[in-house]
């Protein structure tokens, strides 16, 4: 159970219009290393970590990831809400346009819808968490290749938040994997 705060966890604020810049953020919407991918993978995962701590490590991540997809998503709405024809074609924001208008849909910067293809679970903590890592790995450098793509001051603060919160789950997991490895050498079960 949950108890949504009605705000965002970091403010959004955008400078100007920009739909291309929408249709790239996207991808960390509906992408294969976006915030649902990480949100679903965590929440799904917790209900086989031996150990309350994972449990509740992996719960707490994958709740804030739920957050940062709101974020995403409130940047997308921003950099698009005031879009008139040209700038949508000027974007190449037509294509999502055609089929959802500016409403967001889950799916990546080049419109391939998500799947849960995209997320792994295999009821081994060590793999698990292992994965995690490297999903946090994958979404900062898109964070990072983001960056190097807005000269718009708003969007970059929110996105520097954003990847600075990969590195501390990066960190968290890579904490939660040593418990886990240390719990199953209690146990002597590898």
């Amino acid at each position: 159970m949950w108890i949504y705060e009605k705000k965002l966890q970091y403010p959004v604020k955008v400078s100007s219009t920009n739909p291309r810049l929408a249709k790239l953020l996207i991808s960390q919407y509906g992408g294969p290393d976006g915030e649902l991918s990480a949100a679903l993978r965590y929440l799904n995962q917790r209900f086989t970590m031996p150990t309350n701590n994972t449990k509740a490590l992996v719960t707490d991540i994958g709740t804030e990831e739920l957050a940062h997809l709101e974020i995403i998503a409130t940047m997308c709405y921003k950099l698009t809400k005031d879009a008139d024809r040209d700038q949508l074609f000027a974007g190449n924001f037509d294509p999502s346009f055609i089929e959802h208008g500016k409403a967001l849909y889950y799916q990546d910067a080049n419109g391939n819808p998500w799947t849960a293809a995209y997320i792994q679970a295999k009821d081994d903590p060590i793999t698990d968490l292992t994965e995690d890592m490297a999903a946090e790995q994958k979404a900062r450098t898109t964070y990072n290749h983001l960056l190097d793509l807005t000269d718009d001051p708003g969007v970059i603060d929110t996105l520097r938040f954003l990847r600075e919160r990969e590195i501390v789950h990066y960190q968290r997991f890579g904490e939660a994997l040593v418990q886990v490895e240390d719990h199953y050498a209690c146990k002597k079960v590898f």
